[in-house]
Formats: structure tokens, sequence, C-alpha cells
């Protein structure tokens, strides 16, 4: 008899159990040892995994994804040279497994310390970047989580391809081939089973679109890290030096339309808008990027269309942008804390006042003073990578890595006291 979706997830749940129980006590040495020997299979099986990346983006096409998609799902030469960097970089963080966070004495003697643990088994749910399964494979390795990571249809024969690289690497260091596991199946039905594994996997995180974020997080009874979009913004402040106002708009917009750290609007202050935003704009209408402007934008720029109400709340993931002059920082703030999504935004000043009140008071997970919103980034970061972005405000803000796929316990250690 065929084995049903259930009974799939349910054997490779025992799995990642059995494997996080290994992983948890498993040697700094023995992690690092499976992440260079899955970088190393990684770059010795190249061809391999570029021809089936070329399967998955000819599937693609024939079915019609946008460009932005197929942008995330291509993998080139330098994106899986990127991906077996990124193991290395992951291998030469510290382990924050056993860290000790605190320690002290009570005044009975008994000594108490706070160190850091694995979460357990840790779910991944993503879709088309395939480069997702070797990054969060990784870092889940690293902090000592056994990992169920479950990619999209559309990037299914790449992310096999690189988990057979993981595999290879995990047999390398001595551990549990379990240790990650993708399900060997395109069903959707995957997804809902593992929305209700409660009590095999401690934590899930969503990375995707919209609708796929939404139908987790409504039907999960699993904890999460999420976001749920990526409305970000660039803000150019009075003080606006003009050059950098240039560099850093074209780059948060348009050097990848398709990533969630990409800024989708633009605000100017008045005080500068005609001085600064013509060379903006044409900067980005020479690359390709539409604009939709408020008023004031399109009586610069004739080549911009009128914004809608709905557009200041869009995360379009291509090369749209909307723009807004605002009257200065309060209103930019208020408009930010207001269309945004807590994800990422930055302000372009050399008033660093300004940037100050910006960074504190735009309650966003990451807040960037003269940088590029695409350095919304866990490799940006010094994180070797990030298995996503959470907006939350609850255990782990901004990049997820590996420090925030542990958890603490508390030792207690005592010399026979007992509690009047």
């Amino acid at each position: 008899m065929q084995a049903t979706v259930h009974d799939v997830m349910a054997d490779i749940g025992r799995g990642a159990r059995s494997a996080a129980l290994t992983l948890g006590l498993a040697s700094t040495d023995a992690k690092n040892a499976a992440l260079l020997a899955a970088a190393a299979a990684i770059r010795s099986r190249r061809a391999a995994i570029a021809a089936a990346n070329a399967q998955d983006m000819a599937a693609g096409e024939a079915k019609g994804l946008g460009k932005a998609m197929l942008d995330r799902l291509l993998l080139d030469d330098a994106r899986i040279e990127a991906m077996a960097k990124g193991l290395e970089d992951v291998a030469a963080l510290p382990d924050p497994v056993g860290s000790v966070l605190a320690e002290w004495t009570r005044p009975n003697g008994l000594r108490i310390s706070r160190v850091r643990v694995p979460l357990g088994v840790v779910g991944v749910i993503y879709e088309s970047r395939p480069n997702v399964t070797a990054d969060a494979g990784a870092l889940c390795l690293k902090a000592g989580n056994a990992a169920i990571l479950r990619g999209g249809s559309e990037s299914f024969h790449s992310s096999s391809a690189i988990m057979a690289c993981l595999a290879e690497g995990l047999e390398t260091g001595g551990l549990p081939v379990n240790a990650i596991q993708m399900p060997p199946t395109t069903d959707r039905a995957v997804v809902g089973e593992m929305l209700t594994m409660t009590g095999v996997i401690d934590v899930i995180v969503p990375r995707g679109g919209k609708s796929l974020v939404e139908r987790i997080t409504a039907e999960s009874r699993v904890p999460l890290f999420q976001h749920l979009e990526g409305i970000c913004h660039t803000y150019l402040h009075a003080a606006a030096d003009p050059a950098k106002a240039r560099a850093v708009t074209l780059n948060a917009k348009m050097r990848r339309t398709g990533i969630c750290g990409a800024t989708e609007t633009l605000l100017v202050d008045r005080a500068v808008a005609a001085a600064l935003l013509p060379a903006v704009l044409d900067d980005l209408i020479r690359a390709g990027c539409e604009i939709r402007g408020d008023a004031a934008t399109r009586a610069l720029e004739p080549r911009a269309v009128p914004a809608s109400d709905a557009d200041w709340d869009t995360e379009y993931l291509d090369a749209i942008l909307s723009v807004k002059v605002v009257e200065g920082l309060d209103d930019a703030i208020a408009h930010i804390n207001t269309h945004g999504s807590q994800h990422t935004d930055a302000i372009v000043t050399e008033d660093g006042a300004a940037a100050e009140r910006f960074m504190a008071e735009v309650d966003s997970a990451i807040t960037l003073h003269n940088a590029s919103t695409q350095f919304a980034d866990g490799g940006e970061f010094g994180m070797g990578a990030e298995i996503g972005i959470s907006t939350g405000k609850l255990h782990a803000r901004g990049p997820v890595g590996v420090e925030q796929l542990t958890s603490f316990k508390y030792k207690v250690r005592g010399t026979g006291q007992t509690r009047p």
C-alpha cells in the first residue's frame, strides 16, 4: 500500500526528533565538519545543481512565472558559489549552544546559570528560492536543531540536488542524516501536515509570498517566526546628501526588486523635493522602474503615473515604486508607522539627530541610516546566513540566525539546600 502524506510526514517527524536529541549534544567540530563537507559537495556537484535548476526554470517559464519569481528561482554560478560560501561562513561562526548567558549565586548558596540550548526541530516552509535549502539547513545544524524543509514545488529539483549535498556533509561529520530532511513530494498536503505537528516541530519559519504566510498564520498550531510583507521605505530627509540619496535609492529599489528588503515606497521632504527628486527619479526610470507618485511628485516628474491609496500599502516585488512628498521628519515617521510592515526602513540624511530620531521612532525590525534597505539580510549582518526575517516582537526580531534559533535553560547547582 502506498504511504499517505500523513504517514510520510509522521516518519520524517520521528526521524527529526531522534536527530534533534543527537544534535543538541553534538560537538562544534562535528557540526563544522558537516557544514564544510556540504560546502565542498555543492562545489563538486555544481553541474548537477545547475542542471536541476535548469529543469525548474524551464518548468517555471512554461507555467508563466513572473520575472521576479524566476529571479528568485535562478541558480547561476555566482549563486551556487554563494551557497557554498554561506555554509563555510556559518561554520566559522561561534557555536551558540552551551554558551552561558548569565550566572549568579543566591544567598542560600544555589548557583544558577542561564545557558543556550537548541530549539529542537525547526520547520521551514518556503517558495521558489532554492538557496534557502542550504541556508536554513546550515543555520539549524549549527544551532543544534533538526530541520524539516519544505520548499516550493517550482524549486523541487534544485532543492533536492542541494539536499543531496547536505546529506553528504552530515555523513562526513558523523551526524544523523535525518538531521536535515525534505519531504520527497510536491504534494501541497505536506504544508497542512507540518502546521499541525505539535510535539514534533518546535517552530515554523514561513518564507514566501503574502498568501502563503497568511495561510500559515491562520492555520498553524505550531509557533512561528514570520513576517507577512516587506513594505520597506527609503526616506530622503531635508539634510540628505544628493549623491548618497541617488545611490542609496537606486540600489534599495533596483538591485533586486523581488526580495523582501527592496524599497517599495520613497518619501522625500518637500523642502528638498525640487532639488533632489528629478535626478533620483530619472535614475530609477532609466533603470526600468515605474514611478507611481502623488501630485507633488508628478509635478516634478511628468513620466510618473498617479499613485492610488492602495499603493502606499503594496509590496510590489517588481520594478515599481510609490513616491510621496512629505512635510518633514514627523510626517515621514507617521507615514511609515501607518503604512509600513515593520520590516526595514531607511533614512538618508547628514543630520545625526534626525537619523537617531528616525531609528528610534520607526517601529520596524531594522532601521538604517545612509544605507540601502537591501542590507536587510543575515549574511550582510555577519550572521553567515539567515533562515528568514521576523517582524514579531517575541523571541526573535529581524534576521533569524544561529543565536535566534536557540532558547535557553536554567541550570541550578546546590549543596543539599531545601526550601523552608
